[in-house]
């Protein structure tokens, strides 16, 4: 009978312990975590819209994570969308004073290193984007990362949608 308890009471004891450091070390570290996030986050927006001010607004929005508004006018969603990797594409994308799409900025990039990460690295990928006011149609793919092209696309139109939609944006 022994034989038989003995390995499960060992297993459960270690568990525990196991969880239980785990929860220290989650306690320990979360006010750092989130800090480093927010300055993340504060970061790529000065980077990609410029410096200002900007507030997270709590206006809840489908398939939109956060949404920042900027005191120099400009309005910017936080995304994250499949790419060929689920979740693959964390990304900040921006509307300017006049409704046109005037930036795009990645805070975290989940794609195949060499292929999808060409939707960040190769600059002319984004910037065919920029002044779109509504959605279209007409977009070129980077050839080798389809999947992550597409799922740029479709950040792109859930920003467009959510500007022009939600935020009574240009295209109205």
């Amino acid at each position: 009978m022994k034989e038989k308890i003995l390995p499960s009471l060992v297993l459960t004891i270690i568990a525990v312990i196991v969880c239980g450091a785990l929860v220290l070390a989650n306690e320990l570290t979360k006010d750092k975590v989130e800090a480093a996030q927010k300055e993340k986050i504060s970061s790529s927006l000065s980077e990609t819209f410029g410096d200002a001010a900007y507030t997270e607004l709590d206006k809840a929005i489908d398939g939109i994570d956060k949404t920042y508004s900027g005191d120099n006018g400009t309005t910017i969603f936080e995304i994250t969308q499949d790419g060929y990797a689920k979740g693959g594409l964390h990304v900040l994308i921006g509307f300017d004073k006049e409704g046109k799409l005037c930036g795009v900025g990645f805070l975290d990039m989940g794609e195949t290193p060499g292929l999808g990460t060409k939707v960040r690295d190769q600059k002319s990928f984004t910037e065919q984007f920029i002044g779109l006011t509504e959605k279209t149609e007409d977009f070129e793919p980077i050839t080798g990362a389809t999947f992550s092209s597409k799922g740029m696309k479709a950040a792109i139109d859930k920003a467009l949608d959510a500007y022009n939609d939600q935020l009574g944006g240009a295209a109205k």
